[in-house]
């Protein structure tokens, strides 16, 4: 009898330790090694051939949400940048829900998936500047020289790494 209720309690531990994770998940997604396949259901980012004509395009949906003034597009490579222009005076939390709606709107458009919203006034400004120059011929150096203008403002000048200029001319004697 003892034998029995050994035997008994044996089975019952080692069937305990086979139990079901405890933050409720079934037994086989605890497995690492399971794969699932999941289908594919965000839009896929098209090529850009005709970067004037996305831009373009890309303003016009911008400018459809209500409050943007008025929208500039940059693209280059296979990445677009809207810069949206709103109301002055416009509170903060306002803007940033508009940036929202346009950042909606265009992901529903398969060349603004991955596209960049600021609803900064001076990039906005730098973007519309990049694309006057684009327009008038001048891509590279209208880009390089905005961007250099962009960088110039996130850098930093550190009191440290600023060096007197040098003169060459000489010490005026003092009288004594």
């Amino acid at each position: 009898m003892r034998m029995f209720v050994a035997i008994v309690l044996l089975l019952s531990l080692l069937s305990g330790c086979t139990q079901a994770p405890k933050n409720g998940a079934s037994p086989s997604a605890a497995d690492p090694n399971r794969q699932v396949k999941v289908n594919q259901t965000a839009p896929q980012k098209k090529e850009i051939t005709d970067p004037r004509a996305v831009a373009d395009r890309l303003e016009q949906i911008a400018v459809s949400i209500p409050n943007v003034e008025s929208a500039n597009c940059v693209v280059f490579g296979n990445t677009a940048v809207v810069g949206i222009n709103v109301p002055p005076g416009m509170d903060r939390a306002k803007v940033g829900t508009i940036k929202l709606s346009v950042a909606e709107a265009l992901k529903k458009d398969p060349y603004g998936v991955d596209a960049l919203v600021t609803a900064d006034m001076d990039l906005a400004g730098r973007l519309q500047n990049m694309r006057t120059q684009m327009r008038n011929g001048r891509a590279i150096n209208g880009f390089a020289e905005e961007m250099a203008a962009i960088i110039g403002r996130i850098v930093p000048q550190m009191p440290r790494d600023v060096t007197p200029p040098q003169t060459n001319q000489p010490q005026a004697a003092t009288p004594k």
